[in-house]
């Protein structure tokens, strides 16, 4: 009796054993997982910021473009007799960037109103007495400063974007992304028709 008591003692032990180790082994793995879980997540969440943060560079500068454009449209128009189709083009082009919403649309927009500017800003090869204005060559110096500052914050963008999806698509941040970190997609290059400048004439 006392041997059948000791052999079933022994197997409770070493059941009760076994299941502690399981319980050691689950929680272990559960601890493990929500770590993984909770690293994971601060780690898309941060990119995602880092994103956010460089678009709001190219935003202060897309602003700061467009705030420049009625004074450059003034001084030019003190010199020389603007169509009236170009100044129509870039209030719809300035409109269109001040009325985006999303990154994307504000930088198609941006360039939009590149290509609408590219008549005005080339005026002072018809009009020298324009070249020699102090004003218009301080806009236009400001403009092509605030053009160079938002195609430095572009690639910035651009890198950050890449960053971001490696993160959330690398294993096992892809697992725990979802929906609340999904992959973006605004990478930007320039458009190239902002390259080629439309014809105009311009008549004295």
């Amino acid at each position: 009796m006392a041997q059948m008591l000791n052999g079933n003692g022994g197997s409770g032990m070493r059941k009760s054993y076994t299941g502690i180790i399981i319980l050691v082994v689950l929680v272990l793995g559960a601890l493990l997982i929500g770590g993984s879980y909770v690293s994971a997540r601060n780690t898309m969440a941060v990119k995602s910021n880092q994103v956010d943060a460089s678009f709001s560079e190219i935003d202060v500068n897309l602003q700061r473009r467009a705030d420049l454009i009625p004074n450059l449209v003034a001084s030019v128009k003190g010199y020389a007799k603007v169509e009236t189709t170009i100044l129509t083009n870039i209030a719809e082009a300035r409109s269109g960037l001040l009325q985006a919403k999303t990154p994307d649309e504000k930088l198609a927009a941006n360039d939009r109103l590149s290509v609408a500017l590219l008549p005005l800003t080339r005026m002072q090869e018809a009009y020298p007495n324009l070249k020699s204005d102090a004003q218009f060559q301080r806009l236009e110096d400001e403009l092509s400063g605030t053009e160079n500052r938002i195609a430095v914050a572009r690639r910035r963008y651009n890198a950050s974007i890449l960053d971001y999806n490696n993160t959330v698509s690398v294993f096992p941040n892809s697992l725990f992304a979802g929906s609340s970190y999904p992959k973006k997609t605004g990478y930007f290059a320039a458009d190239p028709t902002s390259k080629a400048a439309p014809k105009v004439d311009f008549g004295n």
